[in-house]
């Protein structure tokens, strides 16, 4: 493991933060787990699946998710302005804070208006740590093993896909017993605070990223962290840190000249940028519209029309999210040998080939009798999160903080999250009341840009060999 893990502090710092990704994917994901809770229903008063007003309770989730994904917007939004002016350090601390304030909000919400702001607040959150978790893990690590270093984002986003589904599983038989507590819906809300909390008590021991150090003038305490940081075995006297912390200096020089010279907006002066801002925000519109959260939110009401009942729809989302945790590991290990646009290649036709089954089947056999028909279809929904899992969860995330050079790098990361966010907003608001109204069809809409982002990956994204690492 040498080759992607100079020393244990790096690795450890990298882990570390990555708390608050975890506590960003469970905020994500929890709402999957949540319309699964009887409770929360009842406590909202609204109508549930197959009952009369159920439309009603379609448009309240998406707007759920759709003022969560806008609060997002705003955090990276932020982010911009934050990460350099604050540090990336107390920016990912700020953003842990303003999380943990909307978890506890949202679990103890008496009514819709409550809940809907509640999910905005914590949306911001998620956006800040989103967008600075991985620029801050890109830029305390080597350059040869920052594909590995930035992949544990990816990994970590994969361990809080997989708690909130287990733990709305866990809480589901305290309803199945006969309990009308809230409980079973209120708790895995407020367990969002958990690993941001966790993270947030350690965080004043994590190093500032050397790059802002360096950036502020604080050059011998950029050294000293990237001594820690970056020193080898058997490399007692520091010669590789002490060449890296040279090379990144006279780098912040270069860096320094180019900033005289540009604007707050100059991602969008030169051509070379704004295509690099077009790149990244394709690849966030396309990676959301091939419906990852479509599956993670509303897999509930997916198994549901497939003839999936009681506690098994929260079960069959747990396994699901748990998937993605190997698929993750992949990534670490071999994102820098294959490539990022391999990876993303190959993804991208393996969801396609899924979906297409997909929306095959649900027409077949959705609201039907056949049961193997229908757990074909369960299949080609577990084929589909391998596939995204294993090339494109922790691959966006590395991509997009690399394909900007430094000076504007910020600037790039924060408009590619807020277009994240963005496409977060339209699918999500759409699912679930496409998913009432249309049932299978709506799997056309996933195809249809997934089909196109193939060639577009293909003819448009850079790889690895044309120096997308962002030193330019």
């Amino acid at each position: 493991m040498g080759r992607f893990i100079p020393n244990a502090f790096n690795f450890w710092v990298v882990v570390y933060v990555a708390l608050g990704s975890t506590a960003c994917s469970y905020g994500l994901a929890i709402i999957g787990s949540t319309l699964g809770q009887p409770s929360f229903y009842k406590s909202l008063g609204l109508a549930v699946q197959g009952e009369p007003g159920y439309s009603r309770t379609a448009n309240l989730i998406s707007a759920f998710n759709g003022v969560s994904s806008a609060g997002s917007c705003l955090g990276a939004i932020y982010n911009s302005w934050s990460a350099d002016a604050l540090s990336r350090k107390h920016t990912i601390q700020i953003g842990a804070i303003i999380l943990s304030i909307g978890a506890a909000l949202c679990a103890g919400s008496v009514n819709v208006g409550m809940f809907i702001f509640a999910r905005f607040f914590a949306g911001v959150g998620i956006g800040i740590l989103v967008t600075c978790i991985p620029m801050y893990q890109a830029e305390v690590s080597t350059p040869e093993s920052r594909g590995f270093m930035v992949s544990m984002h990816g990994i970590m986003f994969a361990v809080g896909y997989s708690l909130s589904a287990f733990i709305g599983l866990g809480v589901y038989f305290i309803t199945a017993s006969g309990s009308e507590s809230s409980f079973p819906w209120r708790f895995p809300l407020a367990f969002q605070a958990a690993p941001a909390l966790l993270m947030l008590v350690g965080s004043p021991l994590l190093p500032y990223s050397p790059r802002w150090l360096l950036q502020k003038g604080r050059f011998e305490e950029a050294e000293n962290v990237l001594k820690r940081l970056h020193t080898r075995k058997g490399d007692e006297s520091h010669e590789t840190a002490t060449k890296e912390f040279y090379q990144m200096k006279k780098q912040l020089e270069h860096d320094r000249q180019i900033k005289a010279t540009i604007s707050r907006f100059e991602i969008f002066k030169t051509a070379a940028n704004r295509k690099r801002a077009l790149i990244g925000a394709l690849m966030m519109w396309f990676n959301m519209f091939t419906g990852v959260l479509i599956i993670a939110n509303y897999a509930v009401i997916i198994f549901g029309q497939l003839g999936i009942s009681g506690y098994l729809p929260l079960l069959l989302l747990a396994i699901w999210t748990t998937v993605s945790f190997p698929g993750n590991v992949i990534t670490a290990l071999y994102i820098d040998r294959l490539g990022r646009r391999v990876f993303m290649l190959v993804g991208a036709s393996g969801i396609l080939v899924s979906l297409i089954m997909e929306c095959v089947l649900q027409a077949l056999y959705a609201g039907g009798t056949n049961k193997a028909g229908q757990r074909a279809a369960i299949f080609f929904i577990y084929l589909f999160i391998v596939f995204w899992s294993s090339c494109f969860d922790a691959t966006q995330f590395l991509y997009l903080s690399e394909i900007f050079p430094t000076e504007v790098r910020g600037q790039g990361t924060a408009l590619g999250m807020f277009n994240w966010f963005a496409a977060q907003i339209v699918i999500l608001c759409a699912g679930p009341v496409a998913l009432n109204n249309i049932t299978w069809k709506f799997f056309l809409v996933l195809i249809c840009p997934t089909a196109l982002y193939i060639p577009v990956i293909y003819f448009f994204f850079p790889g690895d060999e044309q120096s997308i690492t962002g030193r330019h």
